[in-house]
């Protein structure tokens, strides 16, 4: 299994937990508000509309909130979000960039500069570390008894899939970027629903740390994560076998 297909398991372990509090939710219809006042409150012509009610049907978002979200997003009072992002580095040397979503910038950049201080790090300017990461739409499908492995490995690559791993229940699919579309129409010519379906920024070269400089760092990125204005959180720490175990407990 790939670093970022490790980091995926984990995250995805790590949603359940998120998703009783809400801050998956919240997260995604920050997605959807953007995505309807960006463009009609049609999913079906709405490209990026569409792929945030994907994942957040995948989420278990129930589908009045998605519903009520489309029509708060489309609405005069609705809120005005701005995405950003942040490029810094954490302890040890670590390569972090943020991607935020925020009604209030100010409060952004005061948020993550405080977190990158506090937690050993140092916040830099953009486009210092996007040499680093390579963007990468990544799907997760949820696997099903009766898939033929075989044949759907064959009809993913058809569909640009570069990369196909599986665990019990999961098959993680990953494509260059400008693949997505291509893959998300073979997907749906297989009447395969994406649990989700995301663009990833994938580090070129990770680094690996001990167990307990890795742990430190991971403060760093939790409380990253913890900041309701934050989307994502990507790193290039490398997953070891032995940090998988400590944070699979």
């Amino acid at each position: 299994m790939s670093g970022h297909s490790k980091w995926s398991t984990i995250k995805r372990k790590k949603g359940a937990v998120d998703a009783k509090r809400g801050k998956i939710f919240t997260r995604l219809i920050k997605e959807i508000t953007i995505a309807a006042r960006e463009g009609v409150s049609d999913p079906d012509s709405n490209p990026r509309l569409r792929l945030a009610v994907q994942n957040a049907k995948g989420a278990n978002m129930p589908k009045d909130n998605i519903e009520r979200a489309i029509k708060k997003a489309t609405g005069a009072d609705a809120t005005s979000y701005l995405e950003s992002t942040f490029e810094g580095y954490g302890p040890y040397g670590i390569a972090v960039f943020v991607e935020s979503l925020s009604d209030n910038n100010n409060r952004t950049v005061s948020s993550i500069r405080a977190a990158f201080n506090k937690f050993g790090g140092s916040l830099g300017t953009n486009g210092s570390l996007s040499f680093l990461f390579e963007r990468k739409a990544i799907f997760t499908i949820s696997r099903e008894a009766e898939m033929a492995m075989e044949e759907l490995e064959l009809e993913l690559i058809d569909g640009g899939a570069e990369e196909i791993e599986t665990d019990e229940d999961v098959i993680t699919v990953t494509c260059a970027l400008e693949d997505f579309g291509n893959l998300q129409r073979k997907l749906e010519e297989l009447n395969i629903e994406a649990m989700s379906a995301e663009l990833q920024r994938i580090p070129n070269e990770t680094k690996s740390l001990d167990l307990e400089s890795s742990k430190k760092l991971l403060r760093l990125i939790d409380a990253l994560e913890d900041d309701d204005d934050v989307q994502n959180v990507f790193h290039n720490l490398e997953m070891t076998d032995e940090l998988a175990a400590d944070l699979s407990k």
